[in-house]
C-alpha cells in the first residue's frame, strides 16, 4: 500500500465528511456539535464522529457556528515552527514503571522517574472460590485515584496467581472469572479515564493465557466469552491487550485493516502485549515455531491500528541488542514497553547507545511541519488556520482525544476542531487539518498566543496539562496550560477582511 496516498486518501475524505475541507480548499468548514460532559468518555466515536464524544474547552467555548456575511478572511503567512529532539513526557506511551494498585500509594515517583505510565497486577489469589469483596473494590478505587494524583495513567492487568512456570498456581473457574469480571464493571467504567489499555489478564500463570488450571484455553469459546466479557465491562474507548496473536486471529480473523479499525467492534479494540520480547528467534513462544515472519508480519499490520505493549524477558544477543530492537520496535508499532524487565536487555540498551531513541519514538511524536495562519484578525473578523502535523513516533495516539485551536492572551478562546481522531495519525505520515474560526466581536485588542490543545477525552482530566499531549516544536509547550504555542496573532481593528459584530464566541466556521 502506497501509505502517502492512503494518508491523503482518509486524510481528504474525514475532512470532507466533517467539514474541514483538504488541501487548499476551506470551503467546507463545519461547526461543532454540543456534548454532555457525562458521557464524554463513554462515547463510542466513529470515523467521523469523535467531536460529538469530547468536550469544551476551558474559558471559552465551542457554540454554534456564526454566519459570515462575505467570507472574506484577512492575509496569511506561513511558517516551519523549529523541531526538537528533547526527551520529555507526553501521557499514554512510552517506558513504565510498576507498582501494586491496591497496596501502594503516593505514585508521584512514576514522573519522578520520567514515565506517565505504570504496569499495575491486581491479584485475585484469595478470591478464587469465592465473590470480590467490598475492601478490594475500594483499594483498586483508591488506587486509581492516587493515579490520577500522580499524573499518570495505568496498564491494568487482574491476575489470579503469580505463577511460577511450567507449575503455576491455580487460576479460577470460567464461572468465577466472569462473575468477577461483573463485580469490576462499575468500578472499570467509573475509571476507565485512569486506565491507558487492559491487558485480557485472569487465565492462566500471571494472567498470561497460558498453563490454565482449569482448562480455559482448551476450548475457544470459553476464553472469548471471557475476553468479550472484558471488553463489554470497559468503555468502548478501551483496548484489551491479548499476549498470543494467534488468539486474536482465531477469534476474529484478520490481520485487522484500515477499513476495520476503530469501528468499535471487538477486533478494533483487541491490540497485542508481548511480554517476551526478544528473547529468542519466537519470542519464548510468542510466534508459533516454523511461522514466525507470518506472525510478525500479522502484528506488524494491526499494531498500525491497536496498541503494542510488553517487556523483555531474556538477554538474547544480538537480537536483544540495539539494531535489532530498534528494528522491531519500529516495525511492530510499540507504543509502551517495561522499563524494569529485562533490566540487563533494558541497561544495554543504554550502554550501546539507543535508549534515547527509544524514549523519544515509543508511541506517537507529534510535532507542527508547517502552519499557515492570519497573523492580524480584526475583533469579530476570521482567523483561516492550516496545520500540518507530523508523527515521527512508531505508533499513533492509542486513545481517542480532541483537538483544538487556542487563542490565548488577554482571555483564553478554545474552539474545538471537529470530527478528528488522532488515533488516525499513523507512524511516518503526516496529515493536514484546516479551519476558519470566527473570532469574538467583543476579544480585546493586542497579542493573543495561537496555539494547539489536545488534552484528555476525559471530562475529569481535561484540564489537567499532565494529561495534554505535548508536541515536538522547540519553545511551544507550556506546563502550565498544556497549549502548544505555535505563533502570535494580533487583534487589531484595522485588519482587513469580514467581521461580524455580533460575534460572541470563538468557534469554527462553515
Amino acid at each position: 500500500m502506497d501509505t502517502n496516498l492512503s494518508c491523503r486518501a482518509w486524510i481528504c475524505a474525514l475532512a470532507v465528511t466533517a467539514g474541514l475541507g483538504c488541501g487548499g480548499d476551506d470551503s467546507g468548514d463545519a461547526g461543532d456539535a454540543p456534548v454532555d460532559d457525562a458521557t464524554a468518555e463513554d462515547a463510542t466515536p466513529d470515523v467521523d464522529g469523535l467531536a460529538e464524544a469530547l468536550p469544551d474547552g476551558p474559558d471559552g467555548g465551542d457554540g454554534p457556528a456564526d454566519t459570515p456575511t462575505d467570507g472574506s478572511e484577512p492575509p496569511t503567512t506561513t511558517i516551519a515552527p523549529a523541531t526538537t529532539d528533547e526527551i520529555f513526557l507526553n501521557p499514554e506511551r512510552g517506558f513504565y514503571g510498576n507498582l501494586d494498585l491496591v497496596d501502594d500509594r503516593d505514585y508521584a515517583w512514576v514522573r519522578d522517574r520520567g514515565f506517565t505510565l505504570a504496569h499495575a497486577y491486581v491479584r485475585l489469589d484469595d478470591f478464587r472460590e469465592r465473590d470480590l469483596d467490598a475492601t478490594l473494590l475500594d483499594a483498586v478505587a483508591t488506587g486509581f485515584a492516587e493515579a490520577r494524583l500522580a499524573g499518570i495513567k495505568v496498564v491494568l492487568r487482574f491476575s489470579y496467581n503469580f505463577g511460577p512456570y511450567p507449575d503455576s498456581e491455580p487460576d479460577a473457574s470460567k464461572e468465577r472469572i466472569l462473575g468477577h469480571i461483573e463485580q469490576l464493571e462499575p468500578l472499570l467504567q467509573d475509571d476507565a479515564d485512569a486506565i491507558a489499555v487492559m491487558q485480557a489478564g485472569f487465565i492462566g500463570a500471571w494472567g498470561e493465557w497460558h498453563t490454565s488450571s482449569h482448562g480455559l484455553l482448551d476450548d475457544p469459546q470459553d476464553k472469548f466469552d471471557i475476553l468479550e466479557a472484558i471488553l463489554d465491562a470497559l468503555p468502548a474507548s478501551r483496548a484489551v491487550l491479548l499476549r498470543y496473536p494467534p488468539y486474536k486471529r482465531d477469534g476474529y480473523g484478520g490481520p485487522l485493516t484500515e477499513a476495520a479499525a476503530w469501528d468499535g467492534s471487538y477486533a478494533a479494540r483487541v491490540g497485542h502485549h508481548n511480554d517476551c520480547f526478544l528473547a529468542s528467534d519466537n519470542d519464548w513462544g510468542t510466534y508459533p515455531g516454523g511461522e514466525i515472519e507470518f506472525w510478525k508480519g500479522f502484528v506488524a499490520q494491526e499494531t498500525l491500528y491497536v496498541p503494542m505493549q510488553g517487556e523483555t524477558c531474556n538477554v538474547n544477543p544480538p537480537r536483544s541488542d540495539c539494531p535489532e530492537a530498534l528494528a522491531e520496535l519500529e516495525r511492530l508499532h510499540w507504543s509502551i514497553l517495561n522499563d524494569d524487565y529485562h533490566p540487563e536487555v533494558v541497561d544495554a540498551w543504554t550502554t550501546q547507545g539507543c535508549r534515547p531513541e527509544i524514549e523519544r519514538r515509543l508511541g506517537y511524536r507529534l510535532a507542527v511541519a508547517e502552519l499557515t495562519y492570519a497573523p492580524r484578525v480584526a475583533p469579530g473578523g476570521i482567523l483561516p488556520v492550516r496545520v500540518t502535523l507530523r508523527n515521527d513516533g512508531w505508533a499513533a495516539p492509542i486513545n481517542p482525544r480532541p483537538l483544538h485551536v487556542a487563542l490565548d492572551g488577554a482571555s483564553r478562546q478554545v474552539a474545538l476542531l471537529p470530527g478528528l481522531d488522532p488515533r488516525r495519525w499513523l507512524p511516518g505520515e503526516e496529515v493536514e487539518v484546516s479551519a476558519r474560526l470566527r473570532v469574538p466581536a467583543a476579544l480585546p485588542a493586542g497579542s493573543f498566543d495561537l496555539a494547539l490543545w489536545l488534552p484528555d477525552a476525559a471530562a475529569r482530566l481535561r484540564d489537567d496539562p499532565r494529561y495534554a499531549i505535548r508536541l515536538a516544536n522547540d519553545g511551544a509547550w507550556r506546563e502550565a496550560s498544556g497549549l502548544n504555542v505555535l505563533a502570535s496573532v494580533t487583534i487589531d481593528p484595522a485588519a482587513p477582511g469580514d467581521v461580524d459584530p455580533a460575534a460572541t464566541e470563538f468557534v469554527v466556521l462553515p
